[in-house]
């Protein structure tokens, strides 16, 4: 059954239909010691090294990220995650195996570093949507980036409210790149955006179920496609509502490499969105996933006149 999902991820990947959505153990393929977060556990940890912060939130990032944001400054989150993600990492094997795709529309990376950019640098014609604080950057939800790291201007908008927030339009330019680099939670890079703070993410889930966040040409892309979770975890409620919300009006056929025993939210989660597990290492996964694209390319040489 496993050797048959990544046949059928690899022959969807060929056609473009294929979606991958990263998570942070992903960076567990960077291998120790990864000088970057690998998760929220760790990412809050290096924010509260140098806070103080009640101890029964110390372990918990987004109102460890709160509470310093309240008592100290929002500069003062911005600057701690921009040190904590500022280390030099190269892209592992599985950002090589993407931007080596010849079709690859969308790429979801809901964390905070930067080597999807890194890996896409190989590539010609695509950018980056990011999300954006509401804190930083009140009455627009994206922010548009070139692959040079240079800012699209949005369209313009009318008047804004607190009522009245616009929807995630897109630039012209960006409905015509070939690949589409989304980061829903910001990255470090090119601009230092980061959604990590209970109000970071109230703004957000308060208006992601009529989509108003997600940005427009995600909207359009995913329509009939699958998505292939990577490295994400669906224990925490707030991870399933984005996974979720991304992958509305997508296709009812999905995968997500999940090794080891899933809790009963994330069984349950698969469920009901048709998400087919593939329980092995996420190592292992990505190397067969290669091989079995390099054993069709081969095929094709042979059978060709």
């Amino acid at each position: 059954m496993t050797r048959q999902a990544i046949e059928a991820v690899s022959a969807d990947f060929a056609r473009g239909d294929v979606i991958p959505f990263l998570g942070p153990g992903v960076l567990e393929l960077v291998g120790e010691p990864c000088p970057i977060p690998v998760s929220p556990e760790v990412l809050v940890g290096k924010l509260t090294a140098n806070a103080s912060v009640p101890h029964k939130i110390r372990n918990k990032l987004t109102a460890a990220a709160q509470f310093i944001e309240n008592f100290k400054h929002r500069k003062t989150v911005a600057k701690a995650m921009t040190d904590a993600f500022s280390p030099h990492v190269a892209p592992t094997a599985l950002h090589r195996y993407l931007a080596g795709l010849p079709r690859l529309p969308l790429l979801v990376h809901a964390w905070y570093d930067d080597l999807p950019q890194k890996a896409l640098a190989t590539r010609t014609n695509w950018g980056i949507a990011q999300g954006v604080s509401q804190t930083e950057h009140f009455g627009h939800w994206v922010h548009y980036f070139r692959a040079d790291g240079s800012r699209l201007p949005n369209p313009p908008e009318s008047s804004f409210t607190i009522e009245n927030v616009a929807p995630a339009l897109a630039p012209e330019e960006a409905l015509n790149w070939s690949t589409l680099l989304y980061q829903p939670l910001g990255s470090v890079s090119p601009a230092a955006n980061y959604i990590v703070s209970d109000t970071d993410f109230v703004e957000v889930l308060t208006e992601i179920d009529i989509q108003t966040p997600i940005p427009e040409p995600v909207q359009d892309i995913r329509k009939g496609r699958h998505f292939l979770f990577l490295g994400c975890r669906f224990a925490n409620q707030i991870d399933r509502l984005f996974a979720r919300q991304i992958m509305k009006r997508s296709s009812d056929r999905h995968w997500a490499v999940l090794p080891g025993e899933l809790t009963r939210n994330e069984a349950r989660f698969l469920e009901q969105h048709n998400i087919e597990r593939i329980d092995m290492p996420l190592a292992e996964f990505v190397a067969a996933l290669a091989q079995t694209r390099l054993n069709g390319e081969a095929a094709c040489l042979a059978a060709s006149p």
